[in-house]
Parts: C-alpha cells; structure tokens; sequence
C-alpha cells in the first residue's frame, strides 16, 4: 500500500507542475499583448541595432 501513496503522490506533483507551467506561459504570453505595437516595434529595432553593433 505504501507505493501507491508514492504513486499518488508523483500524480499529483506531476499535475501541479503542468499546471504551474501554464500558468507560466499564458502570464508571458499576456505581456507582449500588452505592448502596444509601436512600443514593440521600438524595441525589436533597439535589440537588432544592439546586435548588429555587437557583431561589427
């Protein structure tokens, strides 16, 4: 009987975890949608500028 309780046990933190990590990914997935477009585009041309002058 005591492995059940472990199996249980691995369910419910295996659970736990895949909700955790949606939770996770929809909470990232929301920030961009906030940014307003032209905030964002501002942004993506700051980071390609950066990354252009980093490489030369």
């Amino acid at each position: 009987m005591r492995w059940a309780k472990f199996v249980g046990l691995a369910g419910v933190i295996g659970v736990l975890s895949v909700a955790g990590v949606q939770v996770y990914r929809q909470r990232r997935r929301r920030e961009w949608h906030e940014v307003p477009p032209t905030e964002l585009r501002d942004r993506l041309h700051e980071r390609l500028a950066a990354s252009q002058r980093a490489t030369g």
